[in-house]
């Protein structure tokens, strides 16, 4: 037999183990740091800045306010001064009418304008009653510097000194309060028998015999 021919069988390249590494991918941007730094909120600057811009809104609202309060107050105060005699001029103007009727009725005798005049009269002491105004009692009463004024004096043996014996005009009080006092006159001892009592004030006791 003849002899077989050998075929060559070529070997499979195994792979080196020194072959060049592959190439890194490029790094990604990291979406979660992102997120990380949006969560976190603004800076501590920004919220002093936001918390000095909300007084300062709050500051201007009361400002304002305050304004508005003090300008309706100072308008109030106004009106209360221009109308505070409002109800007290209500209730003159009837009684100014009847004086005014009673000055324009015809044939007008002394009688029936006396007569009117005391019905005026009597209306007004009782539009004074009503508002608490009282007449202050002067004569015959003892001189009170805080509702009495005193014009002049009159020396008198019948009244003890510094007694009303005149009175020239009313005094009013009104609630408690003296609106007007009472002009009037006083008594005083006469001078001839003052100085009959500092004379006898001034001598000397008799002295008794030892």
């Amino acid at each position: 037999m003849g002899k077989k021919k050998k075929i060559p069988v070529e070997k499979e390249k195994t792979a080196d183990a020194s072959s060049e590494p592959e190439a890194e991918a490029p790094a990604e941007s990291k979406p979660e740091a992102k997120a990380e730094a949006a969560e976190e909120g603004p800076s501590e600057l920004e919220k002093l800045q936001q918390e000095v811009t909300g007084l300062k809104d709050e500051m201007l609202r009361m400002r304002a306010e305050t304004d508005n309060v003090r300008k309706r107050l100072q308008k109030d105060k106004q009106e209360s001064i221009q109308f505070a005699n409002e109800r007290l001029i209500k209730a003159l103007i009837p009684i100014f009418e009847n004086l005014d009727r009673a000055l324009a009725a015809p044939d007008t005798n002394a009688e029936s304008l006396k007569q009117g005049v005391k019905m005026i009269s009597d209306q007004i002491l009782a539009l004074l009653k009503k508002e608490n105004v009282e007449p202050i009692c002067a004569k015959g009463e003892p001189f009170d510097p805080s509702v009495h004024e005193c014009l002049s004096q009159i020396e008198s043996d019948d009244h003890d000194e510094n007694t009303v014996i005149e009175e020239y005009s009313k005094g009013y009080r009104m609630n408690g309060r003296v609106l007007l006092p009472a002009k009037v006159v006083t008594s005083r001892k006469p001078a001839a028998k003052k100085a009959e009592e500092s004379a006898d004030n001034a001598s000397p006791e008799a002295e008794t015999p030892a």
